[in-house]
């Protein structure tokens, strides 16, 4: 068998840490449990993080720079701000859906309270996806998407705070329902909101909005 480089095994413990912090929470998951769970000796992971706490950060880095890659597009790309937007607010649910030890980790005490290394990783994420959604408001505004008085940088914070609302409410559900599916339910609720009068989706770059995935 081939073996695997640092990097896929890093990966594998990452990823054997998340879905157990889906199953148990933050406060159970061991270095032993993951170990266990890749199929390793517990030493072997120490040879790739020094401390538990640092596969936790490892996490969410990781996360955070794979979710902005996936929105990337809609962020920076061309095109109608508010067809882009509304497409990322679906992508941006489904990529968590498929990543349930997500909110598990980011609500959790030791986010909160016990790391404070662990926290300033998860505000840096945020910060950074802020901006750039506050740069794609104002985008809208100046194309004629959105409404010429809104604020960009305040409805971008409050944008971000709908969707950690939305994704603590399906974790506190345990799953029960489809977060991926609730990307037109935000639309429906921010549009009006952002809407300049009489303008119609993607009316400021072609006359009928674009299908999303």
């Amino acid at each position: 068998m081939k073996r695997k480089s640092g990097e896929q095994r890093r990966e594998e413990i990452v990823q054997a840490l998340l879905d157990l912090t889906a199953e148990h929470g933050t406060r159970d998951v061991s270095t032993q449990a993951i170990a266990d769970r890749v199929g390793i000796a517990q030493p072997t992971i120490f040879r790739h993080f020094p401390t538990r706490d640092a596969i936790f950060r490892a996490a969410l880095d990781v996360i955070g720079r794979k979710l902005l890659d996936v929105l990337a597009p809609m962020l920076s790309g061309r095109g109608a701000a508010d067809v882009r937007l509304r497409k990322l607010l679906t992508r941006q649910l489904r990529f968590i859906s498929r990543r349930k030890g997500l909110p598990r980790l980011i609500f959790s005490e030791r986010l909160h309270r016990e790391d404070p290394k662990l926290k300033a990783v998860v505000r840096d994420i945020i910060d950074r996806y802020t901006a750039q959604l506050e740069g794609l408001l104002r985008e809208g505004v100046s194309q004629g998407c959105f409404r010429q008085d809104l604020e960009p940088a305040e409805t971008a914070r409050l944008i971000v705070a709908m969707i950690q609302g939305l994704v603590m409410r399906w974790s506190l559900s345990d799953f029960e329902f489809r977060l991926d599916q609730q990307g037109d339910v935000l639309w429906r609720l921010l549009e009006p909101a952002l809407r300049a009068p009489q303008s119609q989706p993607g009316q400021a770059s072609k006359p009928h909005s674009t299908p999303f995935d």
